[in-house]
């Protein structure tokens, strides 16, 4: 996304556009991003066109609110720029251990992945994932994550089926080497999925409902 969206979509959001539709015309977009009212306009359209907004000319003055496209790019820009001023070569993951739903267990041993996961991370894993729920305030983090490339474990097809991408994030738990592990096509919830060459619930005396921090590495 180019600067001259980026800024524009700023403005609008501080308006309150991401959550409702905000009263605003041309001019007075202008004076907030600086320009004359014939280039704020131009703007606007641009913004339509790129769908990053949409419009609603029903009322007597435009209304504009912000798409979930438009919102998306601002997040980009807001997790470059926490890992510019915030984030060193880690961060730091707060939540719960939870119960899975047996799946991690599943996909985590098959041999397609197990040889992966141990040429590219360093370990076999235990067979099984550690669940984890994450805290509502580092929820924010786990894009940050996503933004990153991470390390990808390439899928395959065994027996007539297809196991998709994976993409794995090198992290610690208590100085124990792990990694987060994420389906590339899926958008995290607020729930991970951990691997470690240890049973950790084991290792590190873990129930259902204790508190773990993760330390994603960069």
């Amino acid at each position: 996304m180019g600067n001259k969206y980026s800024f524009a979509l700023r403005k609008l959001a501080l308006l309150g556009a991401i959550d409702d539709y905000v009263a605003i015309s041309s001019r007075e977009l202008g004076t907030a991003l600086e320009m004359s009212q014939q280039s704020a306009s131009k703007r606007i359209l641009e913004l339509l066109d790129e769908k990053y907004i949409v419009r609603d000319l029903g009322a007597r003055r435009q209304r504009i609110k912000i798409t979930p496209k438009g919102v998306e790019e601002l997040k980009k820009e807001y997790n470059e720029y926490r890992r510019i001023f915030e984030l060193s070569d880690q961060v730091t993951i707060r939540g719960v251990v939870a119960s899975g739903m047996g799946e991690g267990h599943y996909y985590i041993c098959q041999e397609g992945y197990m040889k992966q996961f141990e040429s590219i991370l360093g370990f076999r894993p235990f067979e099984g994932t550690l669940n984890m729920v994450v805290d509502p305030e580092d929820a924010g983090k786990l894009d940050v994550i996503r933004s990153t490339d991470g390390n990808l474990i390439s899928g395959f097809t065994c027996d007539g089926r297809s196991f998709g991408d994976v993409i794995a994030y090198k992290a610690k738990i208590r100085n124990i080497d792990c990694a987060i592990v994420v389906p590339e096509r899926s958008h995290y919830v607020d729930t991970i999925e951990i691997i470690c060459q240890f049973h950790l619930r084991r290792t590190l005396g873990l129930n259902d409902g204790s508190k773990i921090e993760v330390k994603v590495n960069f």
